[in-house]
């Protein structure tokens, strides 16, 4: 029964309201314990420093480019390369020495170099790619140059020969027309004149065939050449076309898989034995 009025005395004693200073003072304690707890979650040891840069090396040594181009992927990827070095030797819980920096250093600079030549070697495949493109262009050009040149040139023939054949109408009719002419005294014309007429005629006659034939023959002359230059032009750009198409499957033969990966491996690679080297000196020199 004092135990039951105790409690019950305990539990209907008014609740003291802390003072200002004090909530202060409370709140302090808990803000430095959360700080200090804080602080131990955010500093790493040396093994979670080490194993988090090894897995993120062994990631960036394995990572592949699937979509073309390639070479627009390198620049993030060797930034990348770059972060992970740089969050290892700025951590806390490592001490990096001159041996280690000229190591990366060294593997740095030798896949820049090489990442470098993958992309000049991408881009001569875009050239050629853009060369083939514009040796067709060029072909097709041609080809509209000779349908144009054709053209006009079949107009001109047709014009010239029609002009031509015309004349040489026009002189037999007035042929055919001096020999229906009658002579005598009562037709106003001698046989003399008549045959003159017709000597006349036909030397016209003659002229002009001959004019058309040899026109004809300029023609068929001209229509050769016409041709013959185009073919030869044809031909230069079709041998043109095939060594692009030839240059073309020997790139895209040798591009099908992104050709940086096995030097992309070995660098990393490379670093994870920098790496490693680093931990074991470090650990010789607290050992002695």
């Amino acid at each position: 029964m004092r135990l039951s009025r105790n409690s019950a005395q305990r539990r209907e004693m008014p609740h003291r309201h802390l003072s200002r200073r004090e909530k202060d003072k409370v709140g302090r304690k808990h803000r430095s314990s959360g700080s200090h707890i804080s602080v131990e979650r955010q500093v790493s040891t040396s093994d979670e420093v080490v194993n988090k840069t090894l897995n993120r090396l062994y990631i960036l040594g394995n990572q592949r480019f699937a979509l073309l181009p390639f070479n627009y992927h390198f620049k993030c990827w060797l930034m990348s390369l770059r972060n992970v070095l740089s969050e290892f030797e700025s951590s806390p819980a490592i001490r990096v020495d001159d041996q280690f920096v000229e190591e990366c250093s060294r593997v740095l600079s030798d896949i820049e170099l090489k990442l470098e030549e993958s992309r000049l070697k991408e881009i001569s495949g875009d050239r050629v790619l853009r060369n083939l493109s514009d040796v067709k262009r060029l072909l097709e050009l041609t080809e509209e140059e000779y349908a144009v040149k054709s053209k006009e040139f079949v107009n001109r023939r047709n014009h010239e020969v029609e002009n031509q054949s015309n004349k040489v109408e026009v002189i037999r009719k007035e042929l055919a027309d001096i020999a229906r002419m009658k002579t005598g005294f009562f037709a106003g014309v001698s046989k003399k004149v008549k045959a003159q007429r017709q000597l006349e005629t036909t030397g016209r006659l003659m002229s002009a065939e001959n004019e058309l034939v040899e026109t004809t023959k300029s023609f068929i002359v001209e229509q050769e050449g016409l041709r013959d230059e185009y073919a030869i032009r044809k031909q230069l750009i079709l041998e043109k076309i095939r060594e692009h198409e030839k240059e073309v499957d020997r790139l895209e033969a040798e591009s099908q898989a992104d050709a940086s990966i096995e030097a992309r491996r070995s660098a990393c690679e490379a670093l994870v034995t920098a790496v490693n080297d680093l931990i074991r000196r470090s650990a010789a020199v607290v050992g002695n």
